[in-house]
């Protein structure tokens, strides 16, 4: 099983800084590479974010659940209906083993990635952005969105929404950043993602610049391989 390749991202020339530099690509050098993989409730606007984000860094947008239907070679619905929830965390979990694999990546995770513990040594791999909405503006979003969620068909959708973000809350904390949502234009919330995420590179320990001693069970020293 392998998920689709994800496409270039659009070459349109990122706004310059107030000194002429652009904060843009001055994250992407950072960046080197990593991944960075945006997490939240269903109606959080992850894709709409994402698309924006990944233009201005030159990254690759990938839609996990785009992804996880071109492999299951049905929509999300059918998968739900056909393999049940468990089924569909399944190959959720394999579908983002395979982009973890890739490079230079804004991903768009599907809402309920977080709720498997192995997920997470995937994810922080990369750099988790948790796009944290209020239940009202989800449910707004989700009430004008025609797109069918298996999760909320049920009497009453604004109490399953309700249910869900409380259960999963502490497991979107776990995230690197959290971005507060207001309702904002999706590329005004990729700007805030810009603007926060220099201070979480700071914050991330760098690779040591030296080999480090590492002692094994038997209590033999070998030395690391970076």
């Amino acid at each position: 099983m392998s998920a689709p390749r994800p496409s270039p991202g659009a070459s349109s020339q990122p706004g310059e800084g107030p000194n002429g530099a652009d904060p843009a690509l001055e994250l992407r050098r950072r960046l080197r590479g990593v991944n960075l993989y945006l997490i939240g409730m269903m109606g959080s606007g992850k894709s709409a974010v994402g698309r924006p984000l990944a233009e201005a860094l030159a990254y690759r947008f990938l839609d996990a659940d785009t992804s996880m239907e071109q492999v299951a070679g049905k929509p999300i619905p059918e998968l739900f209906a056909s393999e049940g929830e468990a089924g569909f965390r399944t190959l959720e979990a394999a579908v983002l083993n395979q982009i973890a694999a890739w490079h230079s990546l804004v991903v768009a995770t599907g809402g309920g990635v977080v709720t498997r513990p192995e997920n997470w040594g995937q994810l922080h791999q990369g750099i988790v952005i948790w796009l944290d909405a209020p239940g009202e503006l989800l449910l707004a979003r989700l009430t004008a969105d025609p797109t069918p969620r298996p999760l909320l068909a049920c009497p009453d959708p604004a109490a399953r929404l309700a249910e869900l973000l409380e259960e999963r809350r502490p497991l979107y904390a776990q995230a690197d950043l959290q971005i507060l949502q207001d309702g904002r234009p999706p590329a005004a919330v990729a700007q805030q993602v810009i603007r926060a995420l220099p201070a979480i590179l700071r914050q991330r320990p760098a690779a040591p610049s030296e080999p480090v001693a590492l002692i094994d069970s038997d209590g033999a020293i070998a030395n690391s391989l970076n």
